[in-house]
């Protein structure tokens, strides 16, 4: 079972910067985007409702803003489309589809760098999503949360973290947050599960020359439960070509559907 997960950092843009052309060629069961960035009525058949897989958006209620879509080669048992949060679904910030007794998420958490009201909301949003997390993990299902989670766990994960913590999304706060979620709850960080290494990151700033240095960030994940955690054989950041600002993260699970 392959998954792929990316910020598209709007899908038109990335679309013609040969995303989709690549994404035929990656035999992916389900593909996670964030930040589509787009209306349904904005977007063709050909291109942005690929062939072969079922399509769902999530759009946000303002045009040119976050929202969400997935695409799966399996027809889902059900789809849930947001939280049931008036502020976060009009966002378009939360898809999940349902496969069995699985279910794969696309997540676009909000950033707080444009300023402390959108970091407030950002600390409310994690706040709420306490229970919720909790109670998929009480349920006798597997999950596979993906996505741009606009925070870096550990030291590890960005390259200057030493002037970064007090900035957001490494904020302590917000590392206690995923620490709480992996160590307490029990999610797995499914990455980490198969690569320890080092400068392993999934976003880059568009100032100075951060992509040319590798000067980065992982915020993106695939946060999953213990038993698909034990499943996952291989890890991608696809770096080849560049669709956004972001980086493809694709893991391959020894999982069916």
């Amino acid at each position: 079972m392959r998954i792929i997960t990316l910020n598209a950092n709007g899908i038109r843009s990335a679309a013609k910067k040969g995303f989709y052309d690549w994404f035929k060629y990656q035999d992916a069961d389900v593909v996670c985007l964030q930040e589509t960035k787009a209306q349904t009525d904005q977007l063709d058949q050909e291109t942005f409702y690929p062939k072969g897989y079922h399509t769902e958006y999530h759009q946000a209620e303002k045009k040119g803003y976050s929202g969400v879509a997935m695409y799966a080669r399996c027809k889902p048992d059900r789809i849930v489309s947001g939280l049931g949060w008036r502020d976060f679904d009009s966002e378009g910030r939360y898809l999940q589809m349902d496969f069995g007794r699985l279910s794969i998420a696309s997540i676009y958490m909000p950033s707080g760098t444009s300023g402390d009201e959108r970091q407030s909301f950002k600390y409310e949003i994690m706040e709420r999503l306490k229970p919720v997390l909790k109670r998929f993990r009480r349920q006798r299902r597997e999950y596979i949360l993906c996505g741009d989670w606009n925070i870096a766990h550990k030291e590890i994960d960005l390259k200057n973290w030493r002037p970064n913590q007090k900035n957001s999304g490494f904020l302590p706060e917000e590392r206690a947050w995923l620490g709480w979620l992996f160590i307490e709850v029990g999610f797995v960080d499914a990455f980490r599960a198969v690569d320890s290494r080092a400068e392993q990151y999934t976003w880059w700033s568009n100032r100075g020359q951060a992509w040319a240095k590798n000067v980065g960030w992982r915020i993106d994940y695939q946060v999953v439960t213990p038993t698909i955690a034990k499943t996952a054989k291989c890890v991608a950041i696809y770096k080849d070509e560049r669709f956004s600002d972001h980086a493809p993260l694709t893991i391959d699970y020894d999982y069916a559907f």
